[in-house]
């Protein structure tokens, strides 16, 4: 049943909202320049100019690993991050997620061996595996129904805003040293701009402050009368959170009873684990149709479509055209609704990979024009997963699970989607040298079919759903 919550706040909520998100948008924004490092550092090194570089060329198993690492290490972040988010709270744990980053730039800048280059990678996979539980949960927990998913789907907007920018950059200076340098940036006005970024008004009800929490919610909603925030949205959140405390106890007499740990015994009940299954099928198949295993080697990529382009500048552009969909999305998604976005983008992005592979292997007679086709269909793929998959997958991340498991789920869950993506990128090469460049599209694209029939029986549509009505669907 379709939710028709709606506090009716004026524009000021919105506006209020927003710059209380302009945090974790600096943050996505860090993230999609720690993500495209790799892309732009392989792509540089293959150039083969060791006095310019500094580095020779990667092997494909140095690049195989340089471009994953960051991606196996995410775990061990999401697992200190969920670790201290309950104790330290959502606004301090997105501050500290900045420090390795920073220090990895640093690093990078410096960088004289392959070692070197592993050693930024996994600081930054610690980095981005620490800041998804936060700010994913903030997002999830300050945004009012109505405005969550769009608000959620802006802010994905600025991972693609982080990648664009880098790789701008890149393009026009063609020094990968300097590209890193000026993306360490962002990092510090990231934090500038948490110090002045408020609390979650659920965590700190958890924390045994009413007062303040209901303070922060009227800020958060524009300071709107005291009757329009504390006799619906603010007691709803204190019955809520309330109802979160009941089952904590509960928990802990079970769990003294048992000897288990409570929090992870919460990945027992059907609320839990039901969705958290929904969420690791939809990472797989939003990364496989996003192109996330081409992602560090998009260079060499672009370069065996044999198109006559400037591939730094078609880099830039395939970012460029992420971008853009992550900005239809914001509009798109209260209109059409998460699920019809799935599976139209899901079905398209399948469809274009299955005539890539087709085209590369069979048609071969006419160079000039199936260069220019599998080019267009793959910036096809690009823009379409942006517009639907890809951000959709973070924006379920932070509102399927109950407020008693949300730490832990937001940081398992992301950190499994980035541990996916670690071995989807790290045997890329393995699997093309063994099936054929070409014939890995037809595989992936095939694979997506079979994720759209599986989405179409499962996937429920949480548009304009308050927290407690996604949840109470799942038990």
């Amino acid at each position: 049943m379709e939710s028709n919550i709606n506090y009716r706040y004026s524009f000021k909520s919105i506006f209020a909202q927003s710059l209380a998100l302009a945090g974790p948008c600096f943050i996505q924004t860090g993230i999609g320049i720690a993500i495209t490092c790799s892309t732009i550092i392989i792509g540089a090194l293959d150039k083969g100019d060791k006095s310019k570089n500094g580095l020779p060329p990667l092997t494909d198993e140095q690049a195989s690993w340089f471009g994953s690492l960051l991606f196996l290490f995410t775990p061990l972040g999401s697992a200190l991050s969920s670790l201290t988010l309950g104790h330290f709270g959502h606004k301090t744990c997105m501050i500290i997620t900045n420090v390795p980053f920073i220090v990895s730039q640093i690093m990078f800048f410096y960088a004289n061996s392959v070692g070197t280059l592993y050693a930024c990678s996994m600081l930054m996979g610690i980095s981005v595996g620490y800041s998804g539980g936060p700010s994913s949960a903030y997002i999830g927990e300050v945004c009012e129904p109505k405005l969550r998913g769009a608000l959620m789907s802006a802010t994905n907007v600025f991972y693609f805003v982080g990648s664009l920018l880098f790789t701008l950059v890149y393009a026009i200076t063609l020094e990968w040293r300097l590209t890193v340098l000026i993306g360490m940036s962002i990092p510090i006005v990231t934090i500038a701009i948490l110090f002045m970024t408020p609390q979650s008004p659920m965590w700190l009800l958890t924390k045994g402050e009413p007062l303040k929490a209901q303070k922060t919610l009227g800020k958060l909603r524009g300071w709107p009368s005291h009757e329009t925030f504390s006799s619906k949205e603010f007691r709803e959140m204190i019955a809520y959170t309330s109802t979160t405390m009941v089952h904590r106890e509960d928990d802990d007499t079970e769990t003294d009873e048992k000897g288990a740990t409570s929090s992870w015994g919460q990945l027992l009940r059907p609320e839990v684990y039901r969705p958290f299954r929904l969420l690791l099928v939809y990472i797989f198949f939003a990364n496989l149709l996003s192109g996330i295993q081409y992602g560090p080697y998009l260079v060499s990529v672009f370069t065996e479509f044999g198109a006559p382009v400037n591939v730094e500048f078609t880099l830039a552009f395939s970012v460029f055209l992420s971008t853009i969909g992550g900005i239809m999305t914001i509009f798109l998604i209260s209109k059409l609704g998460k699920r019809f976005l799935t599976l139209s983008t899901l079905l398209i992005c399948s469809i274009c990979y299955i005539l890539i592979g087709l085209i590369g292997v069979y048609w071969t007679n006419s160079k000039p024009i199936t260069s220019w086709l599998v080019l267009i269909l793959f910036l096809t793929t690009t823009f379409m997963s942006s517009l639907g998959i890809m951000p959709i997958a973070w924006v379920l991340l932070t509102e399927i699970f109950p407020m008693k498991s949300r730490n832990i789920t937001c940081s398992a869950g992301g950190a499994m989607g980035y541990l996916i993506s670690f071995f989807m990128i790290k045997y890329y090469l393995e699997l093309s040298n063994f099936v054929n460049f070409y014939n890995t599209f037809t595989l992936f694209g095939i694979s997506g079919l079979f994720g759209t029939v599986y989405f179409y029986f499962y996937l429920p549509e949480t548009e304009n759903k308050t927290l407690q009505e996604i949840s109470e669907f799942f038990k």
